[in-house]
Parts: structure tokens; sequence; C-alpha cells
């Protein structure tokens, strides 16, 4: 893997910082997502953070799963998550489990309650809702707030032996119900839930919230940097109460930076879940997703997408980055490694009468002109081909170069050919073009007698592969608000998948999914890994060959 751009950012600064003074021996940083959704960029741009840190800094990265909350998480997701982190291209020091944790996680609790720092609490989730309070107004204690130790001891031990049900009853930190920080009022630490754990089993009917497990896990991995985004901002003094109260022995501290937010995108997982199960979108890893595997499925690669997260930055203020930005990326990493071919969305036969029928003539092609050592590939030309229906136009407005009645154009690779007449069905649609070519006229002989001005691509018919050709635009109209009830189900994009059957070149026949090709004129293509196989060949649109998208000024 390439080494991590070292641009200076405040978490880096920040971690110089601690070396240089001594705060800290080595750096411990982690990636815990939740196991309840697959990873989207926005968790490529914190994986990118994390670990090219602990490796610029010869320090430890760990990969560990918040998993505290079975109701919603799976082994499926656990195992997406390993697979995407290791196809960007990083691996983990250690691989741990949120779960691994959950008898300190109770001893902590327990030390809490003996402290006089929790309480078994039986409000429901509506009544503290109620007696929480406002940014301006404090919260009112609960009235099971002042029960005695004993009771809070033997009620917790009640609580994780099932003697009750979901919801009917809670632990509670002790803090401050007038706190102006919400998160302070007497946050809820503990919840009963009923349900087989993917990890533990039945071995648990009381879990630990995420705020009060999560500073935690980091005490305990001993995580140096405990780095994420700014919605957990606020949370830090709950985070640092933890922590301290909990008396852990090793004292981590939350950095907040601002999270990615992308346009024509969402980054919600409940939203992208919420695609999935109304059928939207073919999967998790649908091309039009932001997940990673759905940027893998697409065709975009670990590079395009490391060096894309570095260079958008790390910052402490909220912005909006133009998803196009993204796909400067990849053309930048495919321009000199994908193979160049041809390939024939929407076919029109044109007969070239006055080639020698049963001939069968090969040309040669570069594989890649921006990359020569790629070498030559060579392709059949014959008496009938396939170009593309937008590259004919019977009544064409000016400046119009490609194939008309009566125009000449050169066909990449090969021949000037000229059209002589029109073949239409019943309806007066075109279905055939008969041209004539010049044989003087051989790309790569030299030919000097005349110029054209449009250049079309072709593929020979005889040996031509039939292959699906998937074209995405982006999948979320942006609009600058939602207007009353709508929601983002309302901006889905009706184009955002648009299917064409078409033509390859007969060297195409062996594709394998992933293998990535740029398409003249088309764009850059993946062969999509889910469909491709059994002769058939579906490729998915990467990226298009230009865009009018400039990059930012630094």
């Amino acid at each position: 893997m390439e080494n991590p751009n070292t641009t200076s950012n405040f978490i880096r600064n920040i971690i110089v910082n601690d070396l240089e003074e001594g705060r800290v021996k080595k750096i411990v940083t982690r990636f815990p997502p939740e196991p309840n959704g697959y990873l989207h960029i926005g968790h490529a741009k914190s994986i990118c953070l994390n670990f090219e840190l602990a490796k610029e800094f010869k320090g430890r990265a760990h990969l560990r799963f918040d998993d505290t909350n079975p109701l919603k998480e799976d082994t499926e997701f656990v195992e997406s998550i390993k697979e995407d982190v290791r196809w960007l291209g990083f691996d983990w020091d250690g691989l741990y489990f949120a779960s691994d944790y959950f008898n300190e996680m109770y001893e902590r609790a327990v030390l809490l309650i003996k402290k006089g720092k929790a309480f078994v609490c039986d409000l429901s989730a509506d009544e503290m809702r109620e007696m929480r309070g406002t940014l301006t107004e404090p919260g009112k204690n609960s009235p099971y707030r002042d029960r005695s130790i004993e009771e809070n001891l033997d009620l917790f031990e009640r609580m994780k032996n099932g003697e009750f049900q979901n919801g009917e009853k809670v632990l509670r930190a002790k803090i401050d119900m007038a706190s102006p920080n919400i998160n302070l009022r007497d946050p809820v630490i503990y919840r009963i839930a009923h349900a087989t754990h993917h990890n533990t089993g039945d071995q648990w009917c009381i879990y630990p919230m995420y705020a009060f497990a999560h500073p935690l896990e980091d005490a305990i991995e001993g995580i140096t940097h405990s780095i994420c985004t700014l919605e957990f901002e606020d949370q830090r003094p709950l985070y640092d109460w933890v922590v301290q109260e909990c008396e852990m022995e090793a004292t981590p501290h939350q950095y907040e930076f601002a999270r990615l937010n992308m346009t024509n995108t969402v980054m919600s997982k409940r939203k992208l879940k919420l695609l999935v199960d109304e059928g939207i979108v073919d999967g998790w890893d649908d091309p039009r997703m932001p997940t990673i595997s759905g940027l893998r499925r697409r065709g975009f690669t670990p590079e395009s997408i490391r060096t894309f997260c570095r260079e958008i930055g790390v910052t402490k203020g909220n912005s909006m980055v133009d998803s196009k930005y993204l796909d400067h990326f990849i053309r930048e990493d495919l321009k000199l490694k994908a193979p160049r071919t041809m390939g024939v969305l929407k076919p029109l036969k044109v007969v070239i009468t006055n080639y020698p029928e049963g001939q069968i003539e090969w040309l040669d092609a570069e594989v890649n002109p921006e990359n020569p050592e790629m070498g030559i590939r060579q392709i059949p030309f014959s008496r009938e081909i396939y170009i593309e229906q937008d590259d004919f136009m019977e009544n064409p407005p000016s400046k119009y170069f490609r194939l008309f009645p009566g125009n000449e154009v050169r066909l990449k690779h090969a021949y000037f050919i000229k059209c002589n007449e029109v073949i239409k069905d019943s309806d007066g649609q075109v279905v055939e073009v008969r041209c004539t070519y010049d044989p003087e006229t051989k790309s790569g002989s030299g030919f000097t007698g005349r110029k054209v001005k449009g250049t079309i691509h072709w593929v020979e018919a005889s040996q031509a592969v039939p292959a699906e050709f998937r074209l995405y635009e982006p999948l979320i109209l942006d609009e600058t608000e939602d207007e009353g009830d709508t929601t983002f189900l309302d901006r889905i994009n009706p184009a955002s998948l648009v299917v064409e059957q078409g033509f390859v070149e007969p060297n195409m026949k062996d594709v394998a999914g992933h293998d990535k090709y740029q398409f003249f004129r088309h764009g850059y293509f993946n062969a999509d890994p889910k469909y491709t196989k059994d002769g058939r060949l579906v490729f998915n649109l990467i990226v298009s060959l230009k865009s009018s998208f400039e990059l930012p000024k630094k």
C-alpha cells in the first residue's frame, strides 16, 4: 500500500504534541463500528484516519465491534465489516468485541451503585423523557433516585437474573438533573433486553448502553486517542465521567472531527437499511449505494477511496463534499490501469457493401495509449459491424460530425466509411445503415489524402459478445431542503439505473467479476461480480470519462 499522506490536521498535531511531550509513549487508535449494518464511505474516512495515524506513528490500531444491542446486530454485519476493512488495505493489531467485556462492565456498574453513583429506575422511557427537561429548563429527579445502595444492588442483580421484563427497569447514572448538558441528566447506562446476542448467546438479558460501554472499552484496551465524529462532542463529559467514576486505570481522551457529508448521498444506516428493506436497491452492495461493498461492486478501487479520504481532510467544521470529487480519484487511478476496449450499448447494424463477404480482417489496437507497456490487442473487422444508434442521424443538425447520409467518418482503429443508404422497418425506424469503405484509409497506414471530423466506435458483428450495461446516476436527487412531509424517499432518482443490452469485442468473452475497462467514449466500467458468470457479461458504469467538476483549491 502507498505511504499515507502526512499532511497535518488537528488530530495529527495533537498526537505529535502528545508524543513529543511524553504524555503518550505509543499511540493506540481504534475503529469501533456497531455491527448493525454495512459500512459506507463515511466510515471509510474514519478507517483511513485511525489506521493510517497508527501506521505513521508506529502505534496500534484496533478493530472493535461495539456490539451492545442484540436487537439490531448480526454476524452478517460483523463479517462484512471485516471484509471492507481488509479490502481498503488495512489490517488490525487486535480484533475486539464490546461483548468480550460484559463481565467487567457489569462489575463497573456495580461499583457505581456502591459509590452511590447509579440507581435502578422504574420510570418508562416516555416518563423519563418528560422529566428530562429542556435546554433552558432543568430536569426533575426520578422518584426512585434515592433508593438505598442495598436495594439498588439487589434490583440490579435481579435484572441480570432475568426477573423483569423488557423496559420494566433500567440502571441510570446519578449525575445532575440540572446540568446544562442534557447528556449528564442521569442517563440510562443499562437496559433489559431478552434477546439472543450474536456473540454471547443467552448469557445476558441486560446490556450496557453505548454511552456507558464505549468509554470503558477504550479504557480497557488502552486507547490513547479516541477519535469520533462531532455528534459525540456533547457526550464527551459523560465519556470522561464514566472513565473517572468507574476508576479505570487508563484514561483515554476523546477527539471529535467533522463527519463526511456528500451531495446526492445518504449516510444514515437507518435510511440505507430502509432502501434495502423496501427493495429500492439490490441489497446493501447495490452499486448505487454509498456502502463500501456497493462502491466495490460498482468498480471503485481501494486506492481511489483512500486518496479521496486523505484529500478531503480532517477538520472540526461540517461541510458538504461534492460526490463528483470521489469520481475524480477513480478516474485518476484507472487511467493508467484500465485496458481500453470498445463496447456498443445501443446497437445499430452497419453493412459495408464493398467489403468482401466472408472475410475477417484483424486490426491492431492499443490496449492503453496512456500506458504503452500494456501492449497491443487485435480486433476483428468484417462486412457487418455494430455502431451506436446515437452515432447515426438521418437528418442531423448543424455541426453533427458523426454518421449521416452522404457523410464520411472514421471507424476507430479501422477505416473511413461513408453512409449511402438507410433501411427502415414498417414503423419507420432505422434498423440498418449501408455504407462503403475506403481501403486506402486504414488506421496506422499514414493516409493523408483527406480528413474527417468524426470518429466513432464499433464492434464486428459475427464475433461480437452480448453484454449488459448498467448505467448509473446518483440515487438521491439533492434539494435545498424537504418541504412538508417530504422524505428522502421522495428524492429517489428514477433514472438512477438504466440497463442497455449491447455488444463488446470478442476478446472480452472470458471477463471475470471486478475486471475493469475503459469503453471508448462511454467511460470506465467494472464487470459486476454478482451477475457476471456462466457466459453472461454484466458491466457497471463506474464513472464517465470527463466531468465539468473542478478540484477544490487548497
